[in-house]
């Protein structure tokens, strides 16, 4: 939602770094009826921003909580309290006393590079000139970040917040909320214990008082307080109050220095974080407001022996610690989510009632930043939807599954993450019809929006031996089996069967269907019914927020996969009167059925043409396939002819049974999600979200295709018009491991010339053109075929060629046979 600026009356409640920043921001873009409202005494209300270390590591295996940290970083640089700023640029340093981490840290160096972050790979020797207590001997390597550093959360809460009441801004301490008004499903207003603030946007920026917030608004918000603990020790020789903030990954600690309480004496004192304690769920309701908490109210008692582990470890890296002791301590409540990310955006259950959750001081400005984008302009700067409050399924906001989730989320806060590695709780919880006989054939399953999703079979593995494959490093055989390249082979030379459930499918209908989907969407859809279209949902800017498959069923009904929950919003907030968009996913299931033998197993068991003249490519038609009615769309994201069969849930066991007994003459089998991405990249298909988002325009990511300015207007044709193709600033285009025996996974830097100049999104190893494929975003003069680059993987420069796409059967044969 969007107002004209100084026309929404805003209220935010909260006033720590997120909801100060958050006020700075809106008033900077020119809105003034702003109000924050805060439980306790400005400024310093008692949430987690009181007693926040405020460490600063910018780097992150996420681009966008790189991007809102680098933001943070920016802005704190440019505030100033009495002289003195509210960040301290002294750097950071990451070390490693283990091999793996030694590892992880060259990967970390490839992430930093890929984002744009200054960093280096520092010798043990380097590091104890940055950290002189380290023992030498205990280290391996670092990493040095002299970018990153201490944010003083609280001056520049106060900064922040005197800039936005300068504009007009009203920041009220003593104010305790006590309800959320509302009416026809929209918010009107806050009420506290001192009165009622009318309002039409309200933000919660409470921090773990969230939920509470939320429950008054009706709103669920999955997000988890945890007790974090924070020992300072006594003084400590050897300090000079300039060293780099200090991670210890190997044993989930960090370190920084604080100046000794007795200024006469001098000298400094070690702070030290922990991670490595079991986690302290903490209850938002049992958390006292500041005037009702002996102490700070996020401030909970030090539970010493949870602590004695993490002071053994600290000693054994700092030797000088034997002759310290803790002088103080606290366990700190912090904000954990199912995934590790904020939580952002305008509720679903309840117009106007904005969450800006669970965001650490390193986000803060960045994520207010975000919020105020998305309030005013109605979009983001920067691609932010892995923070998106609608990410969430329905049972993935259960208290169960929040708390499971949550508890996961802290104890791998410092653990070095696979970018496949599948949460261990809460699993398994949600299934497709046929998860029993998934099962049965030894399926490898992780998981994705609580779907489990089979990467590999067992049942396959006799087919992988004696295939000629290239030795895996440690690293990419993680999550990943040789049987991969078996059914990828299968689906290109028999017929395969892939589990399509998880996908998101809505239905639409109505009488003026038609003429919204035409208005939100870029491709022609005026087609007869039966006609299946490849489209984009653009934003205003033109940048890409999803993209969809459009099966047109009949006149005014439409059938629409589409990528997530946030494009269900979207939808519906645009819908007139006169169209009904329905979510169909939980009632369906949907099994893709591809490969040359793919019309072999299905027309014998249909009654319907299915021939290539009776059933042509991106088209549709409703059949049976044995006693089972199906919706059929013959597409194939796995460059195979095929079809995706749709049905009901009740009927999906019978629909795979039906197929799999007729398939056995054939060779069929099982395929998992391992082989479809070989496969989908082999064929250029973009995967939305990974490889492209709203920061990107269509014609830079190669898919001008799509768009038809022709056809009318439409949601994003204006800016596109001032953008046109040979404007693009980047290109998203494949590239080639010229080692045939090379392999990357994702997200690694792209060297040209010896310069990074972009970075991978998707990568794998494309079985059937026999080397790596990394597709990457590159400048346009980089993005020509036969351009040679360099990926980093590790630390090491691997050679890696463009190439033009698709790399495998350009001629598109396969498919339309």
């Amino acid at each position: 939602m969007t107002a004209r600026a100084g026309a929404a009356r805003v209220v935010i409640i909260g006033a720590g770094i997120v909801g100060c920043s958050l006020a700075d921001e809106l008033t900077e873009r020119g809105w003034r009826d702003v109000t924050v409202l805060e439980q306790g005494p400005l400024h310093a209300p008692g949430g987690s921003t009181s007693h926040a270390p405020g460490l600063v590591f910018r780097t992150n295996g996420c681009r966008t909580l790189t991007g809102l940290a680098s933001y943070t970083v920016e802005k704190f640089s440019g505030l100033t309290e009495d002289g003195e700023p509210c960040f301290d640029a002294r750097g950071g340093l990451e070390i490693a006393t283990s091999e793996a981490q030694w590892a992880e840290l060259h990967r970390k160096a490839g992430l930093a590079a890929s984002w744009g972050i200054e960093g280096e790979l520092v010798s043990a020797r380097r590091c104890a000139e940055l950290w002189p207590l380290l023992d030498e001997s205990k280290v391996l390597g670092g990493f040095f970040t002299p970018g990153d550093g201490l944010a003083r959360a609280l001056p520049a809460s106060r900064v922040q917040a005197e800039r936005a009441a300068s504009r007009g801004a009203r920041i009220l301490d003593r104010h305790t909320v006590t309800g959320i008004e509302r009416a026809d499903g929209h918010v009107t207003g806050v009420v506290t214990d001192r009165g009622t603030f009318p309002a039409d946007l309200v933000v919660s920026a409470a921090g773990f008082w969230g939920p509470v917030i939320g429950a008054m608004a009706g709103v669920s918000v999955p997000l988890l307080p945890l007790a974090h603990q924070y020992a300072t020790t006594s003084a400590v020789p050897g300090l000079d109050g300039r060293r780099p903030i200090l991670r210890f990954q190997d044993r989930d600690l960090y370190f920084r220095e604080h100046p000794a309480d007795d200024p006469a004496t001098g000298g400094f004192r070690i702070g030290i974080g922990s991670y490595a304690h079991r986690p302290l769920p903490v209850d938002p309701y049992a958390v006292p407001a500041f005037d009702d908490a002996p102490v700070m109210p996020s401030s909970l008692p030090f539970t010493h022996d949870d602590f004695a582990p993490s002071w053994e470890d600290s000693a054994w890296l700092l030797p000088a610690l034997e002759d310290s002791s803790v002088e103080d301590g606290f366990n700190g409540v912090f904000s954990f989510t199912p995934d590790g990310m904020p939580l952002l955006g305008e509720s679903r259950e309840l117009r106007g009632f904005w969450l800006a959750e669970a965001v650490w001081v390193t986000h803060s400005a960045g994520a207010a930043k975000a919020v105020a984008e998305w309030m005013t302009d109605g979009r983001t700067g920067m691609d932010i939807h892995g923070c998106e409050l609608s990410r969430f399924e329905g049972a993935q906001r259960s208290p169960a599954y929040v708390r499971a989730r949550g508890e996961q989320q802290f104890a791998e806060v410092y653990d070095v993450i696979h970018p496949l590695q599948p949460a261990e709780r809460a699993r398994p919880l949600r299934v497709s019809p046929w998860y029993a006989r998934q099962q049965e054939l030894g399926a490898h399953f992780l998981e994705a929006g609580g779907w489990e999703r089979p990467h590999w079979f067992e049942a396959n593995a006799a087919s992988a031996k004696g295939l000629d494959l290239p030795e895996r490093d440690a690293w990419s055989a993680r999550h990943w089996s040789p049987i991969a390249a078996a059914e990828a082979r299968a689906t290109r030379e028999r017929v395969a069967l892939y589990d399509m459930t998880p996908l998101r499918r809505l239905e639409v209908t109505g009488p003026g269907a038609l003429e919204f989907l035409q208005r939100m969407t870029t491709n022609q859809l005026a087609k007869k019914p039966g006609a299946v279209t490849y489209t984009l949902l653009l934003d205003a800017a033109g940048g890409i927020r999803s993209d969809l498959t459009v099966a047109r069923l009949a006149a005014d009904r439409f059938q629409i996969g589409v990528n997530g929950p946030a494009d269900l919003d979207w939808l519906t907030d645009h819908a007139p009167d006169d169209v009904q968009v329905r979510d169909i996913t939980s009632g369906t299931c949907c099994i893709g059925v591809w490969g040359p033998l793919a019309r072999d197993l299905v027309q014998p068991l249909t009654g319907a043409d299915f021939s290539h003249r009776g059933f042509g490519y991106f088209r549709a038609k409703e059949a049976y396939i044995g006693e089972v009615p199906v919706t059929a769309m013959r597409l194939s994201y796995v460059g195979e002819l095929g079809w995706e069969l749709y049905t009901s849930a009740d009927l999906g066991l019978r629909l795979w049974d039906t197929l799999w007994a007729a398939g056995q003459p054939l060779g069929v089998i099982a395929g998992g999600r391992s082989a479809f991405n070989s496969l989908r990249l082999e064929k250029g298909y973009r995967a939305w979200g990974q490889d492209m988002s709203t920061e990107h325009t269509p014609y830079e990511a190669g898919l001008g295709w799509a768009v038809k300015p022709d056809k009318g207007d439409f949601v994003g044709r204006a800016a596109l018009a001032a953008h046109p193709p040979e404007g693009a600033r980047r290109r998203l285009v494949p590239l080639t491991l010229d080692d045939p025996a090379a392999i990357v996974l994702g997200h690694e830097p792209v060297y040209v010339d010896g310069v990074p100049a972009g970075h991978v999104t998707s990568a794998a190893y494309g079985y059937s053109v026999g080397r790596a494929i990394a597709y990457a975003w590159l400048p346009p003069a980089a993005a020509e075929p036969g351009t040679a680059v360099h990926l980093e993987y590790f630390g090491e420069k691997v050679p890696a060629t463009v190439r033009a796409e698709p790399l495998f059967d350009p001629a598109m044969e396969r498919i339309r046979r």
